[in-house]
């Protein structure tokens, strides 16, 4: 029987950045994966993102291939769920884009009892994470094992929009949205550094990993072992084999929004009904699956020459010439450039607004089927009205107790009035920025089109148009109260030698990207089990 100190499942953007801390630690530890490699330069080469994510036959290597339940506020779609299914977890897939999010986010949580998870505990985690181009700060890391850098060689069209949207929005231009404010418009930044992407698995399971660290790939853990009310190891399926792998401390699930939830679900801990409606014993009746949550944006593309880059298979084998000769391509960054953090009309303390801007045509209307999907050829600006701080809430629940099928997951997008308005706002701002005569003379609407004039025209559309930005969190979530499934130690409730360690604990949505803050919580949570083991020796 395999076994450690500590079993972590998942290793994704929380998983990998906990288990080489406890490995760093001198702890042994066991990290498991129900993915692959994350080799391919498909994943590796940061440009490739929009390829990967294009191509149906590429995806679905790297992907879960989860979909939502139909949803009723949003036309009944069936809208994607995208979580990698690969070393680096969805931070291996993902946009590459780092956002801490808002100060205020973290203040709030501690504000709610979760101690020591407000900015300034939270900000030294940050900093140990990070290795950005500026180097260290007050606010930045500059020696941590994740290498941030700004977006660099930028179109025309997004320089463009930057100082248009800045001036229509009367905001500030910012040099670090991370640092002290992040209220205004910026560069986007992003886990890139030398073309390379710069995931978890990249960050953290490299050579350089120390030997205490054993990664296992192709292991889906069906449960947590959990005897006499305490956690000592898990199931995992294997091929054909079936096996237990022992914890001699603690199990961590990592595993993700979705994964974490299942998996405790599938081991008796969850909401003691629904537990019952599948023959499983409930070993703690927790609100496992509750309080799902989720970013959603409305692309809006035109159609503009600075835009520069055109969908083509000439276009991109020529960038992959290139690239290889010189590099400093299009190929070697995110496909993002441009962020802004505004305020809608319902805002109060905070920006509830996110922008983003990227210099490529969109899918239109949405890119619901599994499919590749049309996109207009020529050079493009979409700009993304984007709901930070969604009031629609939802739940993961199981479809059945058969670990290997994918679990029922209901967002409940747009179910709350207030989200839509928050992203129509955000589209009228965008359209008045474009047409403001600053980012390109040619420059003309695409989608959704002149056809869709008013704002009575365009809520019509976000139903059709609106998709997630692939951030959902929330479904363990971190509390001292009823809704609470693991505490402010990330200690499952009633079950003892158990965490979660993922976007799940979040009490609420961080404001902007969640990536960064998921890459956080593995490095806030092997600091917290680290303080614990040194406590009980």
């Amino acid at each position: 029987m395999l076994r450690a100190e500590y079993v972590v499942v998942g290793a994704g953007s929380s998983g990998a950045v906990l288990a080489r801390r406890l490995a760093d630690r001198g702890a042994s530890v066991i990290l498991l994966e129900a993915g692959g490699g994350d080799r391919s330069p498909v994943i590796r080469k940061a440009g490739m993102v929009g390829m990967m994510h294009a191509v149906p036959q590429i995806k679905k290597r790297f992907d879960w291939g989860y979909y939502s339940t139909p949803q009723a506020s949003a036309q009944q779609r069936r809208i994607p769920q995208v979580r990698g299914k690969v070393l680096g977890g969805s931070s291996a897939i993902n946009g590459m884009l780092f956002v801490r999010g808002n100060r205020q986010n973290f203040d709030d949580w501690a504000a709610e009892g979760c101690t020591g998870w407000s900015y300034d505990d939270v900000l030294a985690s940050y900093k140990r994470l990070e290795a950005f181009e500026d180097g260290p700060s007050e606010f930045r890391g500059g020696d941590g094992p994740v290498k941030v850098t700004r977006v660099h060689g930028r179109t025309e069209a997004s320089e463009g929009f930057l100082e248009s949207l800045a001036r229509t929005a009367d905001a500030k231009v910012l040099d670090d949205y991370n640092a002290a404010e992040q209220e205004g418009v910026s560069v986007f930044q992003q886990s890139v550094s030398g073309g390379l992407r710069y995931s978890s698995a990249v960050a953290c399971l490299g050579p350089d990993a120390p030997e205490r660290l054993h990664v296992v790939t192709g292991a889906t853990v069906t449960r947590v072992v959990i005897e006499n009310g305490r956690a000592t190891g898990v199931e995992v399926v294997r091929g054909r084999r079936r096996e237990v792998i022992a914890a001699d401390r603690e199990v961590v699930l990592s595993a993700g929004v979705f994964g974490s939830a299942q998996i405790l679900m599938l081991s008796g801990v969850g909401p003691a009904a629904h537990l019952a409606e599948h023959g499983i014993e409930v070993v703690a009746d927790l609100p496992v699956g509750d309080n799902l949550h989720d970013h959603m944006f409305v692309p809006m593309t035109f159609t503009t020459r600075a835009g520069r880059h055109k969908g083509t298979a000439p276009y991109f084998a020529r960038g992959m010439v290139e690239e290889a000769l010189r590099g400093n391509t299009f190929l070697s960054r995110t496909v993002f450039e441009v962020v802004g953090f505004l305020r809608s009309s319902l805002a109060t303390r905070i920006p509830d607004l996110q922008i983003h801007a990227l210099p490529w045509a969109y899918p239109s209307p949405n890119q619901d089927a599994p499919v590749r999907h049309h996109v207009d050829k020529r050079p493009a600006l979409t700009v993304m009205s984007t709901l930070i701080y969604p009031k629609s809430r939802g739940t993961v629940r199981l479809a059945s107790p058969d670990p290997l099928a994918a679990p029922l997951v209901d967002p409940g997008y747009l179910r709350e009035p207030d989200d839509t308005t928050v992203l129509l706002d955000g589209m009228e701002l965008l359209r008045e920025a474009i047409g403001s005569g600053g980012v390109a003379p040619d420059i003309a609407e695409l989608h959704p089109g002149k056809g869709f004039a008013t704002r009575a025209d365009l809520a019509r559309e976000v139903p059709l148009r609106a998709t997630t930005v692939y951030h959902p969190v929330g479904t363990c979530r971190m509390g001292v109260d009823e809704r609470a499934v693991v505490d402010p130690q990330l200690r499952v409730l009633g079950v003892e030698g158990l965490r979660v360690a993922d976007a799940s604990i979040m009490p609420t949505i961080t404001g902007g990207n969640t990536n960064a803050p998921a890459l956080m919580i593995g490095e806030h949570a092997a600091a917290l089990i680290g303080a614990s083991a040194e406590a009980s020796r």
